[in-house]
């Protein structure tokens, strides 16, 4: 490693540690509807989306009717989006004259952008048109992450509040997300991508003729736009077929630094905002230390096997250089490593190098970070609630070691409150190892792997974990765009999106009607280095007696068989 590379870790991390705890604070105002300094601006057009939809701000939902509405607006989005796409070769902004997707093509990429995947089995410019790429995907860009803001805040209020009934209003919480959590980055993070070289227009094509004669057609269209949100809602999908490893959607150093850090930028923020729901921000440097151990232990393990040669192909008379197969040389090694290591901690699908050309190890830190269900930063509201997930469970643990009641800052976890946890706990197992093994067990859908042995292994089992995780990135070598491949992701998705929202949000209405015990010597402190380092292992533990079995026959056997 050089200097430069030590430069870009201190700049990434510094970047979105320092903003964290303002930007924290001020999404707990937006969303508890205090004054901001957007307020004079956004304050007409938020009370006008509530007077065009009907709705009373005022009025609080209890979590079933919080719920209710979640699902039917997600709903109705997916509707409109698989619409969109079957339909697009009638509609209009499609200058290229793409036909619509096929019909199970656009279930799989329906489910995916309303559930916050973007898991994509097709290439944007080959596929979609600019219809379908702003009016479908850009729009469930922002609505999808607002989704899971608005669920974090339900939890927040639940836990933060005493004998109360509501959790909020998820109309209100929607609209507060995307007006104001949202939009405004968005808005920010496009221009300085348009200013690096990035495409946002509605022109046609252009056919060149390459030096060697060929004819080329050269993809473009409103990409900064949805790029911007993609990032900072932790979606991942590209406007392009190969993502941010395109020169369009990331051209610069500087374009891949500012979309790195807009990954987990509002992630890191909510931790804040989470400490100002309960009153103790000791609770969200807890969290947040957390977070960043885990993800440290992860990205050490990927740097050391990324600028490890391999053996396989390198002789005692080459120099030993960290191979760049896969990997964008306007990027290199470190710039790559922090990529994969960010996207798949935040449930963020993009890619600046092709995680199929992974080192073993780096491959499975990669998987990983995805098993361990969204809590290292995570989705935009969705790391934070699968964290806290984590947390109540750990505090649980503490219970029974001390043979006390467990209790998460006064309020008491008992018999409904566990059967949620244990319910959030079965998630990532349904959807990884019951789906994957129903696919590789056959011989249609287990053709889609396109390496023998453990490394096609692999690409099956990262296919199915990065569905069941919301996160959406890919092993390049697996051939995802079968009927089969299409309909059972899809339904990896499904069940990694609404397996956890809806424990969450009924769990978020049983700790909301219980009240608050007062917190004194004899409480388990949630808040210092031990319950942080009982955190930690508990994630691990729980992560790795799950799947340790299955990245045994992947990754660990693919590192083994290269005889370091």
């Amino acid at each position: 490693m050089h200097l430069y590379d030590y430069a870009l870790i201190i700049a990434f991390f510094a970047l979105v540690l320092i903003p964290a705890p303002f930007l924290g604070r001020f999404y707990y105002r937006v969303m508890e509807g205090q004054r901001t300094w957007l307020s004079p601006v956004l304050q007409p057009v938020e009370n006008g989306c509530y007077r065009l939809a009907g709705i009373d701000p005022k009025a609080e939902q209890s979590w079933q009717r919080y719920a209710l509405a979640l699902l039917a607006f997600n709903l109705a989005g997916f509707g409109l989006l698989f619409a969109i796409l079957l339909l697009q070769g009638y509609l209009p902004l499609n200058p290229q004259q793409l036909p619509g997707q096929e019909w199970t093509l656009a279930f799989n990429t329906a489910v995916s952008f309303m559930a916050n995947t973007n898991w994509q089995a097709y290439s944007g410019e080959a596929s979609l048109s600019y219809l379908s790429q702003m009016a479908g995907l850009t729009v469930q860009n922002f609505v999808s992450a607002a989704t899971g803001l608005a669920v974090l805040v339900a939890l927040c209020r639940g836990i933060g509040r005493r004998s109360a009934s509501t959790l909020g209003n998820f109309w209100v919480d929607m609209t507060r997300a995307t007006l104001y959590g949202l939009l405004p980055l968005s808005i920010v993070l496009a221009l300085l991508l348009v200013a690096q070289g990035v495409p946002q227009t509605f022109a046609h094509y252009v056919d060149a003729v390459t030096w060697q004669g060929a004819q080329q057609s050269i993809p473009l269209g409103p990409a900064a736009s949805q790029i911007a949100i993609k990032q900072l809602g932790t979606n991942g999908g590209g406007f392009f077929g190969v993502n941010s490893a395109h020169p369009f959607e990331n051209p610069t150093a500087l374009s891949n630094l500012f979309e790195l850090v807009s990954i987990i930028l509002i992630p890191a923020a909510l931790v804040f905002t989470f400490g100002h729901y309960v009153k103790d921000l000791r609770q969200s440097r807890a969290i947040i230390a957390c977070m960043l151990a885990l993800f440290l232990m992860g990205g050490a393990v990927s740097l050391y096997a990324e600028y490890q040669p391999n053996p396989a192909v390198v002789s005692a008379q080459v120099e030993q250089t960290a191979p760049l197969e896969g990997k964008e040389s306007r990027f290199g090694t470190t710039a790559s490593v922090l990529w994969s290591v960010t996207t798949t901690a935040a449930s963020n699908g993009s890619v600046n190098a092709m995680h199929d050309s992974l080192n073993p190890l780096s491959g499975m830190v990669a998987l990983v970070n995805m098993m361990l269900g969204e809590v290292i930063f995570g989705g935009v509201g969705a790391g934070l609630y699968g964290m806290l997930l984590n947390v109540l469970i750990a505090v649980f643990l503490a219970g029974l070691m001390i043979g006390r009641t467990p209790e998460y800052l006064g309020k008491k976890l008992q018999a409904r409150e566990v059967q949620l946890l244990v319910a959030s706990l079965l998630v990532m197992p349904v959807g990884v190892l019951v789906l994957g093994a129903i696919a590789a067990s056959l011989p249609g859908p287990a053709a889609a792997v396109s390496n023998p042995g453990a490394h096609g292994f692999s690409q099956l089992l990262y296919a199915y974990t990065s569905a069941s995780a919301n996160n959406g990135s890919a092993f390049a070598g697996f051939g995802a765009n079968t009927p089969f491949h299409n309909l059972m992701l899809g339904l990896g998705m499904l069940i990694g999106r609404f397996g956890y929202i809806l424990p969450v949000l009924a769990l978020a209405g049983s700790l909301a009607l219980k009240k608050t015990a007062p917190v004194n010597a004899n409480s388990f402190p949630t808040h210092g280095p031990l319950f942080v380092t009982l955190l930690t292992v508990t994630i691990l533990l729980v992560g790795g007696l799950t799947f340790l079995p299955t990245l045994a026959l992947g990754p660990i056997a693919e590192h083994l068989s290269m005889g370091f």
